[in-house]
């Protein structure tokens, strides 16, 4: 005999139930991450580290295979209904006016990317100065920047012996110098491409915050890469030559004129496209 439900009880029987099931929680996937962050990390570390990395890794991944193989675990969780009611004491629904303009580019005016170029060349010569009167007076030795320099990409540098890395080597001046020329064009570069966000004060960009950032990214990592390397760097005097080529670049930055940004130009323009009624017309205009 069929049993006819009311709608109130129709109602009730497809409201949310009482309680669902959800995974339960589980720590292995953690595990699992945390080992093979340092089944990578033994690469520029230690092999040990590697071991104890390949462990947790399989660790992890054998305990988290068991939370859901052959069943899944899973925990019941009561579902608490909340009654939620929207007042308001306003009768008046109030009207927000919004002005009808175009959308304001800005920084109206800025310094282009050839700024920072000569920024950066400018601020090279400032730290090689810097670099060279640390080596005269800590080091004894106008070569011994030098030559640390060039042991960042040329290992035999740092082979030499006392005496030898204190004078003068063709081949380490040379990779010294063209590393120090790319290295400042590309900062240069970088710099004049960040110029848009750092209108107003470039100084604080490339002499503050540029350096800072850049110091302590150096610090870090070549404690990693080249640890001998790391020990016979002088980084106060690091960091008071990475201050100098910022406040130097910005310096020279701020002697460049700016110019209008071409954000609010067309595509037409900007490509270099002469279209008829957007670009102006040529001064005394074309006879034929």
């Amino acid at each position: 005999m069929a049993t006819l439900l009311t709608t109130e009880q129709f109602v009730q029987s497809r409201q949310t139930p009482r309680a669902i099931e959800v995974p339960a929680p589980t720590a292995w996937p953690f595990v699992l991450a945390f080992g093979c962050t340092l089944l990578f990390a033994g690469l520029v570390t230690s092999v040990s580290v590697s071991f104890l990395g390949a462990v947790l890794a399989l660790a992890g991944t054998i305990g988290w295979f068991r939370e859901v193989l052959p069943h899944e675990h899973e925990e019941i969780v009561p579902v608490v209904d909340e009654e939620i009611r929207i007042t308001t004491e306003r009768r008046v629904v109030e009207r927000v006016p919004i002005p009808a303009y175009q959308r304001v580019w800005l920084p109206v005016h800025t310094y282009p990317v050839s700024a920072g170029v000569k920024g950066g060349l400018a601020g090279g010569v400032a730290m090689a100065m810097l670099a060279c009167a640390y080596g005269v007076l800590k080091a004894k030795s106008i070569w011994y920047p030098i030559n640390l320099l060039a042991a960042a990409v040329y290992s035999e540098s740092l082979k030499l012996g006392p005496a030898q890395l204190y004078s003068f080597h063709a081949d380490s001046f040379a990779i010294a110098l063209g590393l120090h020329a790319l290295v400042s064009t590309l900062v240069g570069v970088l710099y004049g491409a960040m110029l848009p966000m750092f209108p107003r004060r470039p100084i604080v960009l490339g002499g503050l915050i540029a350096p800072a950032l850049w110091s302590a990214l150096i610090y870090t990592i070549l404690g990693l890469l080249n640890p001998l390397l790391a020990t016979h760097i002088d980084w106060p005097w690091f960091m008071a030559s990475q201050v100098g080529f910022g406040i130097v670049a910005g310096f020279v930055v701020l002697r460049q004129e700016r110019m209008p940004t071409r954000e609010n130009l067309s595509f037409a323009i900007r490509s270099g496209i002469e279209a008829p009624g957007i670009t102006p017309p040529r001064e005394g205009g074309a006879r034929r």
